[in-house]
């Protein structure tokens, strides 16, 4: 039985309230939230019945063709097996396409995310690398269409960052960042090095779905606040005032330090965004270690421990560990032109378990 058979109730639903959805959007008298709620359902909607439409138009071309293989002359018999033979590898795509859109949605998928990236073994060299990481990013973004603004900087002096935590704004962000958690590993010589040999540093990237206040509630008993003077590379003072703001979220043990802005008042909004995105993080990952219990295989674990990539710069290459896949344009990663060309086969690698799953 086919997956049209299985499902044509399901689809014939999705369809129809699609066009329902057309006709709501067509009312004068709708409320501008209303419209913005409804469009974007219509819009995530539509990819499903645009390929529902397609696999019905190709089921009943080839229902029509299939007599014209039996009867009329040699030569339309011949068009006639060609065409039923592209509409036979067509079908299983389509079908292939409607089971990944029929897969639940991971609800974080759409939301701006919070990148934390910090240096880890390696000293100067970690600490440099994990600045090219957050620039390949931000870089990223641009190609995107996001926007990236800098949230806070711990830099080295020499161009390298201990730690660099970036909001990013725009549509599916999360979706596309979320498999870039890990730990990243840099393979080159050290400009500092002069015997030539290869070192191999780390940092950790970690991304994290933006919470709103109302996905997470935080108790101001729960929190302890002290402010302080802010410092840049080399402890300089930045600010003449105590601007700079350190917040503990007590129950979690949970530290989140802001000093980007001269405001105190800025700052503490700052440090709570991240800290309600960290706090959304630990809820979100404790469903999803309860989900992948049984899971063979988790591509998006999210373990920041977990090694997950390699860029070696001697041999050009970037290395996913996770899909086994190697590319040999490091500058065009590096870039950020190129990493779509690793996200997308870990989002599809994603998909596959997930189908797996459902049967």
């Amino acid at each position: 039985m086919s997956l049209s058979d299985l499902l044509s109730h399901r689809l014939d639903k999705l369809v129809a309230h699609h066009g329902e959805l057309s006709a709501q959007l067509g009312d004068p008298g709708l409320a501008g939230g209303a419209i913005a709620k409804l469009a974007k359902e219509y819009s995530d909607l539509t990819p499903m019945v645009e390929t529902i439409d397609a696999l019905r138009r190709a089921e009943a071309e080839r229902q029509e063709l299939q007599p014209l293989v039996t009867g009329g002359d040699a030569e339309m018999r011949e068009l006639a097996q060609g065409e039923i033979a592209a509409l036979d590898r067509k079908i299983p795509e389509l079908e292939q396409r409607i089971k990944v859109l029929l897969l639940p949605k991971d609800e974080a998928d759409e939301r701006n995310a919070i990148l934390e990236l910090r240096a880890g073994t390696g000293g100067d060299e970690a600490a440099l690398f994990a600045g090219e990481l957050f620039r390949m990013y931000q870089r990223y973004a641009t190609f995107k269409g996001w926007k990236f603004e800098i949230m806070d900087l711990s830099e080295t002096g020499i161009g390298g960052f201990k730690e660099a935590i970036a909001s990013i704004t725009g549509r599916g962000v999360f979706e596309r960042l979320k498999f870039e958690s890990g730990v990243h590993r840099v393979q080159r010589v050290p400009e500092t090095e002069n015997s030539g040999r290869v070192h191999t540093s780390a940092a950790t990237v970690a991304v994290l779905p933006e919470a709103e206040e109302v996905d997470i509630k935080i108790d101001e008993k729960d929190l302890r606040i002290d402010v302080f003077r802010s410092s840049g590379p080399g402890g300089q003072s930045v600010n003449t005032t105590d601007s700079a703001v350190r917040i503990t979220h007590i129950p979690t043990g949970l530290v989140v330090s802001q000093q980007d802005e001269k405001s105190q008042h800025k700052n503490k909004a700052k440090g709570m965004k991240v800290l309600r995105a960290r706090l959304y993080e630990r809820e979100r990952q404790q469903k999803a270690d309860v989900r992948a219990a049984s899971r063979k295989s988790q591509v998006g674990s999210g373990d920041r421990s977990e090694r997950i990539r390699t860029y070696n710069f001697p041999q050009g290459r970037v290395s996913d560990h996770r899909i086994n896949l190697t590319l040999y344009k490091i500058d065009k990663v590096m870039s950020g032109e190129a990493l779509d060309e690793i996200i997308d086969p870990l989002i599809a690698e994603d998909q596959a378990e997930r189908l797996a799953e459902e049967t």
